[in-house]
């Protein structure tokens, strides 16, 4: 069964980094599309960035400048590197790998910006 798991999560201040792991195993991870999505207390999952299996990344606008999408496929390993953090980026950290039909979800990892 696939197993992706999140990693890196915690508590930092405003104008602090993290950087988010997620491990996967059981999947064929260079042919799989990767993503990170967040979802905030009270509001929608949304999308956070993705990487192709290609390398090709998309961000979201609220994160472009800030955080860095990358993968390691020698690991099946992608990686979030979120720089400047706000409060607003205050979330429950979700990892997804997606080729075609099939999409698999990582349980998430909390990341919270507080003073």
């Amino acid at each position: 069964q696939v197993q992706l798991v999140e990693s890196g999560g915690g508590l930092v201040q405003p104008g602090g980094s993290l950087r988010l792991s997620c491990a996967a195993s059981r999947i064929t991870f260079s042919s799989y599309a990767m993503g990170w999505y967040r979802q905030a207390p009270g509001k929608q999952r949304e999308l956070v960035a993705t990487i192709s299996s290609g390398g090709n990344t998309d961000y979201a606008d609220s994160v472009k400048g800030r955080f860095t999408i990358s993968r390691d496929n020698a690991k099946n390993t992608v990686y979030l590197q979120m720089n400047s953090l706000k409060p607003e980026d205050t979330a429950l950290y979700y990892c997804n790998a997606r080729l075609s039909r099939l999409n698999h979800w990582g349980p998430g990892t909390q990341v919270t910006v507080s003073s």
